[in-house]
């Protein structure tokens, strides 16, 4: 199916109008690495901007003054890292935390090292949904096997770069991503020119929004923030992504028409997501 706003609408999680923080989702990003600064910044805040209670951002203790003084909604703590790079001492933390979130992301701007790519995997056996981005994909290369074993929902969000290193690229973009959602039990969002999202039960969803001015890095840690925060509001998960990948577009698809696809830029899709929300509920 193609996506339509009316669509949208229909499955966006519902707001209580006597709701509290608690009531719309305490998430969890696990992002960033010297360097890479940007990346958990964009994706927390795409998650509040998403409408989520609460939002905390795991980063390496060498960024988190960078992450501090960036972070207003989002509440950020530091993780045992080496040389910049998350470590894996940071898996029993994260672990200690995640009893009391709804939904947790990896891999955002983390960069991969020996010991982070373990953390990434050893974070699979967590029973919480999963959003997987960049180098929390790239950590599977060669293991993509232990996506079965997941008990829990999990997403990826690989552009076709990132889809290449963990599965085969077919001449048909929706057959290629449908065949490795089946074959893993996964959602899968394969980014690009019209993104392709699929689940593990045959369902199959084209976007139509979105532009070229969104081929910039940081996009796609918009992307998976909104992905997480509507998962950690108890959205169904298929239409947690279709309904982020078609919010994420006309965000972008705002930003180009008001700073044309040369200027525009990650923090202007961040600012545009308020009026994508009033495009699909008006």
């Amino acid at each position: 199916m193609e996506l339509t706003k009316a669509w949208v609408r229909e499955h966006l999680p519902k707001r209580k109008a006597d709701g509290h923080k608690g009531d719309f989702g305490k998430v969890l990003c696990i992002c960033g690495s010297v360097g890479y600064t940007g990346a958990p910044i964009f994706a927390s805040r795409a998650a509040m901007r998403c409408g989520s209670g609460l939002v905390f951002l795991g980063v390496p203790e060498s960024i988190y003054a960078i992450a501090a003084i960036k972070s207003d909604e989002a509440m950020p703590f530091p993780l045992p890292d080496e040389e910049g790079k998350l470590s894996l001492a940071a898996e029993n933390l994260i672990r200690q935390k995640l009893a009391s979130y709804d939904a947790l992301l990896v891999g955002c701007g983390m960069g991969r090292s020996e010991s982070s790519d373990r953390l990434v995997r050893n974070l699979l056996s967590v029973d919480k949904p999963l959003v997987l981005d960049a180098d929390g994909i790239n950590a599977l290369q060669g293991h993509t096997e232990l996506l079965k074993s997941r008990t829990c929902i999990t997403v990826l969000t690989p552009h076709e770069g990132e889809f290449s290193r963990i599965g085969k690229l077919l001449p048909s973009r929706e057959s290629s991503a449908e065949r490795f959602a089946k074959t893993h039990n996964v959602y899968l969002i394969l980014k690009g020119h019209r993104t392709v999202i699929t689940a593990p039960d045959g369902r199959i969803a084209v976007n139509p929004t979105g532009n070229c001015g969104m081929a910039k890095g940081g996009s796609g840690d918009v992307l998976s923030g909104m992905v997480l925060s509507l998962l950690g509001q108890g959205a169904e998960p298929f239409s947690a992504c279709c309904s982020a990948v078609y919010l994420h577009g006309l965000a972008g698809d705002i930003a180009a028409a008001e700073k044309t696809e040369y200027a525009m830029t990650p923090s202007d899709l961040l600012e545009c997501i308020p009026n994508a929300f009033k495009e699909v509920l008006k």
